[in-house]
């Protein structure tokens, strides 16, 4: 079956341009100019993705994504916003609310399809669990043990650093914000701050040597761990 996806864009040219690349890439596709009638249409058809702008009329784009992520039927349903790069506050805002990913205005379209395709591949993979052992190329992660090697050679972390690495390594390519991180790695070893972690990312990109880039920053929002190609 076709993945059905919802785009949500009041500008007509951005929608039709969004609408005829993903329906090429095999999608099926649904478009809405405004808030409220996009989110009635979500709830009762539930599709695999969705494309939210975040400046609608109607109802805001962090207003759907809250509603939809707090409602059990829809919280599942990935959301990759669409916003204007100097709305750095709402990206952020998004993310933490539980939007997956976010497109910056003007677009690549080749970017925006694989970012597409990672998301709805991230939806059809199981959740890891708490004793999952991550793999990722060189990379591979036991929590159980509490052990990192990098192509079969373990490297020392501390617990924050591990934390944040098992955490981003989780769910590759997601975008984290540095208060997502904070929580997730809350009462470890290292007093944690905004300013910490990206002390600790540093940290961390050194003792992956050459494979540092699997860390990516997000200038002004976080950081997100890519996958090696």
């Amino acid at each position: 079956m076709k993945t059905r996806i919802v785009i949500v864009e009041d500008e007509a040219d951005i929608r039709e341009l969004l609408a005829y690349n993903l329906e090429q890439d095999g999608h099926d596709i649904s478009e809405f100019d405004d808030g409220k009638n996009a989110l009635k249409y979500i709830e009762n058809h539930h599709p695999d993705l969705i494309l939210l702008d975040l400046m609608l009329p109607g109802m805001h784009g962090l207003d759907i994504c809250r509603k939809l992520k707090r409602n059990r039927d829809t919280e599942d349903i990935p959301i990759i916003m669409v916003s204007a790069k100097g709305e750095e506050s709402d990206i952020i805002t998004g993310l933490e609310l539980g939007a997956d990913d976010y497109i910056c205005k003007p677009f690549s379209m080749k970017i925006l399809l694989a970012r597409v395709r990672a998301a709805l591949r991230r939806k059809s993979q199981p959740q890891p669990s708490e004793h999952t052992i991550l793999r990722a190329g060189p990379l591979e992660i036991n929590p159980q043990l509490h052990r990192v090697t990098v192509d079969g050679q373990p490297i020392e972390l501390t617990a924050s650093e591990f934390g944040i690495l098992r955490f981003l390594a989780q769910h590759p390519g997601w975008v984290r914000t540095r208060e997502q991180i904070i929580d997730a790695i809350r009462g470890t070893d290292y007093a944690v701050t905004e300013r910490a972690i990206d002390v600790q990312i540093v940290g961390l990109r050194r003792k992956l040597g050459s494979h540092a880039g699997l860390l990516k920053t997000v200038r002004g929002v976080g950081y997100r761990f890519q996958e090696p190609e």
